[in-house]
This record gives C-alpha cells, structure tokens and sequence, in this order.
C-alpha cells in the first residue's frame, strides 16, 4: 500500500476526526461539522473544482466511515442523521468496500496508446509485430484500431522510441478477478459476485476512491457500553505501531479494551493442524495442498476456483482458534479483530465468535484521537507467549515454513510460495488444479498481498519497516514445538 499518499492522510484525518467526535459528547452534531472543519469557507482548494464537491467527498468518505455503503444511501440525508443512525446501528452491512461517485475520477478506458513521440520511422516495428492488424501508418504516424487491439503491449515493447504507452485504469489493473468495471458516466462500480474482498483496489486508486466500510463506531460503542471488548490482533500489526507488542497490548487497553490476545496463538493451532493434515494427504497420495490462512484466496477458490478446493486444507485460520481461545475465556465478549486487510472482514461475518473489525489505520487512529503515544506505554505481558514460528505468519513463507517444522521429517515437503494474487498466478493455480501437480512442490502457501499480510491494503507502515520490527520480535521468540 502506498502509505505516504494524500488521500491516505486525508482517510486517517477523518477516521481520527470521527474518534474526537466520539469521545466530545455530542457525537452527531460534532460529525456533522467535519466536512467544514476541514475545508472551511475561504479556504484553498487543494483538489477539486470547489469548496463543495471536496465537502460532498468528505461527507461520503464520513458516510463509509460510520459503516455504511455510499452507493445506496440518499443524497439527501444528513451527515447528521447517518451519524445517529451508526449510534442505534448493529448491523453489518455485507460487502465490506464501497466506491464513493464523487470522489472517482471516471479515468478514460484502459487501451494502448501512441503519443507525439512517434517519429513514423521507416522499421515500423509496431505495426510488424501486431497480429491482429491493429497498427497502422497514417500522416507519418502510427496509429492504433482500439476495436482491433487486444491489449498486447508486443507494439510497446517494439517501438524505439518508447512513443507506445498503455493507459491503464489503477484499480481495474490491479484487480486479481475482473470484479471493477465502469459505469456509463465512467465511474467505477464492484461487482460483488465477483469480488474476493481483497483490497487491492483500495490500496490503488489515487484518488481514494474506494473505501471499507469501517467498523470503528460500533467497536467504540461496545467500549463506551461498558462491554468486555476484546482485541485480537493479527501477526502483522505487530509492524505497524512503534514501540514492541507488549507496549501495543498496553495501548489498546488504555484505549478502553478489556484485554488483548496474539492471533499468533491461534496460528500455533493452525501449525499444529495443518502440519498433521499435510501428512495425512501426502500420504495418501494427494499431490499437494495449499494452505488455508488468507481470507482473500479462500474467497477466491469459492468463486473462480472451485476445482481447487480439493487441494486447499481443512485446517482452519489463526482468527478461528484465537477466537475460539477468546470465546472460552471471556464467553460474554465483544470481539474486535485488529486486521491488516479488508479481505477479513468477510471471513468474520461467517464467524459467530467475532463481532467487529479494525484495521491498522482505525486503531491508529483511535491512538492519537485519544492521545495514546505507543513509546510511553509500560512492557505488558501476554498470558501465553506465541511461538517465532506464529508470530511469523504475517510475511510470505512464514505459514509454509511453519508447517514444515512440524511436518514428519520422514515425509518430504518442499514449499512453492505464490506471492500475491494476480491474474498471472491464478492461471498458474488454475494449472495446478487442471493437472492435479503442482511442479514446484507439495505445500503451496498462498498470500493475497505481495510480500504476505505485512503488505495488505489497510496497513500503515512501509512494509521493509514492518518486516525488520517483526524479526526484532522473532529474535526474542520461542520456536514451537
């Protein structure tokens, strides 16, 4: 995630903004007065055409932020009015993301593209190279057919001069499963049948256009309530904040928690499980299995990939036993995930056990709304200590190398890591499953995000900071046995 863009500044203004709001006593009034607290009349425009459609923005970003989907709301009803309806609210709206029309630049359709660069020169490489007939040289220039280019880039790469760009639309790019299109107007809209919750286009497009659909008013509620609110956080928050864990545990209960538990324990369980379930299929001939613990490849074997699903373990996720630990300690508890990524939020809602969840950038910024400062927080221990191996979930390899540790040393395991979903490595996962093997080995780890968890759409910190705080933590960690 680009965590140095505006637009991530101006989300975290808001979301700490909402939590002042909270905590001021008069919440609808207070909410109902951001989008003029941040661009007050006289003001410079920093963005957009005025003063107004950057207050329609905010107010939509606001609307997202207190749990609700912009697309199907009504113009004109106050922020006023949905701040009171989030305080009455305790639903979940089901799909976690929602693609806020003002905000959308409506960017020209992706297609290949010749600029003035173009010398018309006498190699016409471009148009020898097209198949499909699509470049042609008219007035001492190349020009492209659009109804006959299929998007290629052979005429880019041939080109000299590098005249030849491909325009693409950021979140449709990136988007692993075709699940963003465009409207008539050019606005883009999710199709929700399609999409595995993966963030990815949140993370892209520069103008923020694409929001989750926060949880942070109802977790704040729970607290105010009186409620046993319990925060569980994921191996990959471990990256996020300054300071060490213990010092995170210190802060998220000064910020109204009950109590705190480590993910990292419910993958411990995970290890265990899924070590002894890879034997088990290993054994009795199966060719390779892929593991279980990322929510947005789980979402995808479900809708594009069902003939994998014999391949993809039954072993369930950290969360599912860090919950179930929860649950049995505190059965009474109001239970809050600390996530790195949107994708999450779709496997708690088929989890009874899990109430809500936060991202990285919500907890930060109820830490600052609350004036929480990590470094001057006192070491807090955990009631049980997770294993190096655990703690190591959140980066690509950690889970594969995981399980192998635990794996029988008489049986052979050798991991393949698929670093992301792209369409590039689902067809490489739809070729595993059409020849049932896997070349590249018999545990196949699949990570959404490049780079593991640490790289997910909702988190804060630059992902080589992350990765060098969490090897701080494996160093003064005990490998599981």
């Amino acid at each position: 995630m680009n965590n140095n863009s505006q637009s991530i500044h101006i989300k975290r203004d808001i979301l700490i903004r909402l939590v002042n709001a909270f905590d001021s006593g008069d919440f609808c009034k207070q909410t109902a007065s951001i989008p003029y607290a941040m661009r007050p009349k006289g003001a410079e425009v920093p963005y957009r055409c005025c003063i107004y459609k950057e207050r329609e923005i905010i107010k939509d970003r606001i609307i997202a932020d207190l749990g609700f989907s912009v697309e199907t709301t009504d113009e004109s009803e106050k922020l006023e009015d949905f701040a009171l309806k989030s305080l009455n609210n305790n639903e979940i709206e089901e799909n976690p993301l929602t693609v806020i029309d003002a905000a959308c630049k409506g960017c020209v359709p992706s297609r290949v593209y010749v600029t003035d660069l173009c010398q018309g020169c006498v190699a016409r490489s471009c148009e020898k190279v097209c198949k499909m007939g699509a470049v042609t040289i008219a007035g001492g220039k190349s020009n492209i057919d659009s109804s006959k280019c299929k998007n290629c880039g052979m005429c880019i790469n041939a080109c000299p001069y590098n005249a030849i760009v491909k325009l693409i639309v950021p979140c449709e790019q990136v988007c692993p499963v075709g699940a963003i299109s465009k409207r008539e107007n050019g606005t883009a809209v999710i199709d929700f049948e399609k999409c595995i919750s993966c963030g990815k286009c949140v993370a892209a497009c520069p103008f923020g256009a694409v929001n989750e659909k926060s949880h942070i008013i109802n977790v704040l509620k729970a607290i105010k309530n009186g409620n046993k609110v319990i925060a569980m956080f994921a191996p990959a928050i471990a990256g996020q904040f300054p300071g060490n864990i213990y010092q995170l545990k210190s802060a998220i209960k000064k910020a109204g928690f009950y109590d705190v538990f480590e993910v990292a324990q419910g993958a411990d369980i995970t290890t265990r499980n899924e070590a002894k379930e890879l034997e088990e299929q290993l054994r009795s001939g199966q060719p390779f299995m892929t593991t279980s613990c990322c929510a947005g490849y789980n979402s995808l074997v479900k809708k594009h990939l069902p003939e994998l699903q014999p391949f993809v373990s039954d072993t369930k996720t950290p969360l599912y036993y860090t919950s179930e630990l929860v649950k049995e300690k505190y059965p009474d508890a109001v239970t809050v995930f600390i996530s790195p990524c949107s994708a999450k939020r779709k496997e708690v809602q088929e989890n009874k056990n899990i109430d809500f969840v936060l991202n990285a950038e919500e907890l930060g910024a109820i830490f600052v709304g609350r004036r929480i400062e990590l470094f001057e927080m006192p070491l807090s221990q955990y009631d049980c200590e997770s294993s190096k191996q655990g703690r190591n979930y959140g980066s690509t390899g950690g889970v594969s190398a995981a399980v192998e540790s635990l794996t029988d040393k008489n049986i052979p395991v050798k991991s393949c890591l698929i670093d992301g979903l792209t369409k590039d490595t689902i067809k490489q996962l739809k070729t595993y499953a059409k020849n049932k093997v896997c070349p590249d080995g018999n545990l196949v780890e699949v990570m959404c995000c490049e780079g593991g968890c640490i790289g997910g759409n909702s988190t804060i910190a630059n992902q080589k900071i992350a990765k060098r705080f969490i090897n701080s933590l494996l160093e003064q960690s005990s490998d599981l046995k």
